[in-house]
């Protein structure tokens, strides 16, 4: 039981006696941080989440923008990081399934998944490379058994998550405004609950993820079945074309106790259940264990007597379970009986509203000398260390992990994964574009700016595709919230991600927030995960291949800001230094003119800088277009920089631009005249990846080296350790 004593004494006095044992269960889930969000409610509140394009109804599972024409896209993001990390297959599929049915309970067809995962250091550590191979597995058997192309995501590596994993799972739906689901319900109608059989595996699984994971509790993990979650989604959709469906809500976290409770809470009803009537996959199941069982692929959907027979034929005929579990009443109870016995008699308030806390926080002491830089090591080879960086699990390419995803499946995938956004057609001719980023190092080292880094990272990715940012998701993951320096860095975060959420107009839709993901070992850096889904009108830039004597512009300022980057951690194992900020008026100006100069459609492709910097960056972009470069490192815009910091730097706002010789006038009128930092810094020629400054060569590498190290690194760790 996961119920603080005081807790306890606070359900007893709201209810006047001594709970039953059911009813301590059904709260004990509610109440959980997991579901209740009592630690982060009500600072959740400053995030603009209003805007024109946002649809705001009661009860939605996922967020809801008006992309015109008729038509909505929905998007949600969910984690599954304690089931994941002790069972990385199961717990990462059904992560999957979960968040597809947050967007199914909104009445839109899942179009796109994308999942960000976060492993301890695979270099070294064996269980590690097990999590990570396992829950890659896990995703893309779910995701491609479904029919839903996976279409994007990004892998970190990190010594704090030893142990661990954090495996977040983005989707986004579409569909027409006039079908979704306007969530009511009226004295009588029927409460369905339809899909899987219950069971006894989840059990507890939302107390499991509120707290620090310190033991195996496999029972806490569900068993995923991704055909029956393929035909719920057809069944369901082909049922609100009817209009069968008064109200829906997923089963997620809590099971049926949060279900019942969180939808009877939103439309203001009670409802009455007899749990003899759930369709269970065990016998003997008690009460106690059918209320917080998570068992997956389980909607629960209220419906009126007259629409029931209906309902049931569609059940029938896509050969899913239905079964008619209880119905609506006035009282703003919740009934929960077996057979004519009453197990749990509960208003619907108290189970469904959690008493919000106001916790302590204080800025962690060792914030106070993270920024001050050490001595570093010279480098007197920076071609060798360019192949050690291109290697290095964090850089080198992903293909071996989205390359087991289909991304194409449902035809809409315009943009696949390997690219800075993935970019999926509507059917009313325009395009979305969605990126999720993270950087939990350079949160470590500053949150506030770290959070702004990573969603700013994830706009310059969607503004690359030609896409005008409409609105952002966030994952907010951090360690145990009573710890007041822990709480601190989550507030720093959220302050951040306001900050530049309200001054460039774009609405959160949605999000979520795990805490408690703690190890023996100890708490993970603060991990916030930024999802960003843009918006293009007409044409999105598809990147083209680069060719000999292309020329290549970059777009904003390079700064002496290196805390957090990968050249300092992965070369010279030094955690500290000044975490890149954003200048926001500066951000601004450089994507509002980048997305104008993608309008005039002269540019072959736009790559944003972000890990491991400039030299990175465009590392791969020969490395992906098989053609050298020639880049003289004096003409890169900013303060005068040593050679290291012009490399690698992690300065964000920077977008490097590549066009055909005879554009580059036309490119600099219009950069001129917005008033926007860059230069031409070089071109695409030869076989050789060229940095140099005046005279001197800096870095001179093969590009079939270089591109065999890039794609075959991480594999072959995974593979053979």
């Amino acid at each position: 039981m996961s119920l603080e004593p005081q807790e306890l004494i606070e359900l007893k006095s709201k209810i006047g006696r001594d709970p039953t044992s059911t009813e301590l269960q059904i709260i004990a889930a509610e109440w959980s941080e997991h579901c209740s969000y009592k630690s982060s409610k009500k600072h959740l509140k400053m995030l603009p989440m209003k805007g024109p394009l946002v649809i705001q109804e009661k009860g939605y599972d996922s967020g809801v923008l008006d992309v015109g024409d008729g038509y909505v896209i929905t998007a949600h993001i969910e984690s599954h990081n304690h089931p994941s990390a002790v069972e990385p297959y199961g717990g990462a599929a059904t992560g999957v399934g979960g968040v597809i049915r947050d967007i199914l309970s909104a009445g839109t067809r899942p179009i796109g998944i994308l999942n960000g995962l976060r492993f301890g250091n695979i270099e070294k550590d064996q269980q590690a490379r097990w999590l990570f191979k396992n829950a890659v597995t896990g995703i893309a058997d779910y995701g491609n058994c479904l029919g839903i192309p996976t279409i994007g995501g990004e892998v970190e590596f990190d010594d704090c998550y030893q142990n661990y994993a954090l495996v977040d799972v983005a989707a986004v739906g579409f569909g027409k405004k006039e079908n979704l689901i306007k969530n009511h319900a009226k004295k009588g109608d029927l409460v369905v609950l339809l899909g899987g059989s219950t069971g006894r595996d989840g059990m507890g699984g939302s107390q499991f993820a509120s707290d620090s994971l310190e033991s195996e509790n496999r029972s806490a993990v569900q068993i995923p079945d991704p055909f029956i979650e393929k035909l719920i989604i057809e069944a369901i959709l082909e049922a609100r074309n009817h209009k069968l469906i008064n109200a829906m809500k997923d089963l997620g976290g809590g099971g049926l106790s949060c279900a019942v409770s969180e939808i009877a809470d939103t439309l203001e009803v009670g409802i009455e259940m007899d749990v003899d009537m759930v369709h269970t996959r065990e016998s003997n199941m008690h009460p106690d264990e059918i209320m917080i069982s998570e068992s997956q692929e389980r909607m629960l959907i209220i419906t009126s007597k007259t629409k029931l027979k209906k309902l049931q034929e569609i059940c029938k005929k896509f050969r899913i379970a239905c079964s008619v579990i209880g119905h609506i009443k006035s009282d703003n109870q919740m009934h929960v009986k077996k057979g004519k016995k009453t197990f749990a008699n509960l208003p619907i308030d108290v189970v469904a509203n959690a008493t919000l806390l106001d916790l302590p926080s204080k800025k962690p002491v060792y914030l106070k000398t993270i920024e001050k830089e050490k001595k570093l090591k010279p480098i007197s080879d920076y071609s060798k260390i360019m192949m050690s960086l291109l290697g290095a699990p964090n850089i080198a390419s992903k293909i071996w992990v989205y390359g087991q995803y289909d991304h194409e499946v449902g035809i809409r995938t315009v943009i696949k994964p390997g690219h800075d956004a993935s970019v999926l057609r509507l059917d009313n001719g325009k395009f979305l574009s969605i990126k999720i980023d993270g950087n939990p190092k350079q949160c470590y080292i500053n949150p506030r700016e770290g959070a702004i880094g990573c969603f700013e990272e994830a706009c310059r990715n969607v503004v690359c595709t030609g896409a005008k940012p409409i609105g952002m998701l966030d994952h907010l993951q951090f360690g145990n919230p009573k710890d007041p320096e822990i709480f601190w860095t989550f507030l720093e975060s959220l302050k951040g991600l306001t900050d530049f959420a309200n001054y460039f107009t774009i609405p959160c839709i949605g999000g979520k927030v795990s805490l408690y993901n703690e190890t023996p070992s100890g708490p993970i850096k603060p991990t916030p995960l930024i999802g960003v889904l843009g918006l293009i009108d007409k044409t999105p830039l598809v990147p083209q291949k680069i060719t000999k004597d292309d020329c290549l512009v970059i777009v904003g300022n390079t700064k002496d800001e290196m805390g957090g980057s990968e050249y300092f951690e992965y070369v010279h194992k030094f955690i500290g230094g000044k975490c890149p900020s954003v200048n926001f008026a500066e951000s601004k100006k450089n994507m509002k003119t980048v997305l104008k100069v993608i309008q005039s459609q002269f540019l072959k492709s736009v790559h944003d800088c972000s890990k491991g910097g400039l030299a990175v960056a465009i590392s791969e972009l020969c490395m992906k277009n098989q053609i050298g470069c020639k880049i003289s490192l004096e003409n890169v815009p900013g303060e005068k920089l040593d050679i290291d910091r012009i490399l690698f730097s992690e300065s964000h706002s920077r977008y490097l631009l590549i066009l055909d010789k005879k554009n580059l006038k036309k490119l600099e009128i219009i950069l001129k005249k917005n008033k926007v930092s860059f230069n031409l810094i070089g071109k695409f020629t030869g076989d050789k990846i060229q940095f140099t400054k005046g005279t001197k060569s800096i870095i001179d590498l093969r590009v079939d080296m270089a591109q065999k190290t890039w794609i075959n690194s991480l594999k072959d760790l995974v593979l053979h350790g």
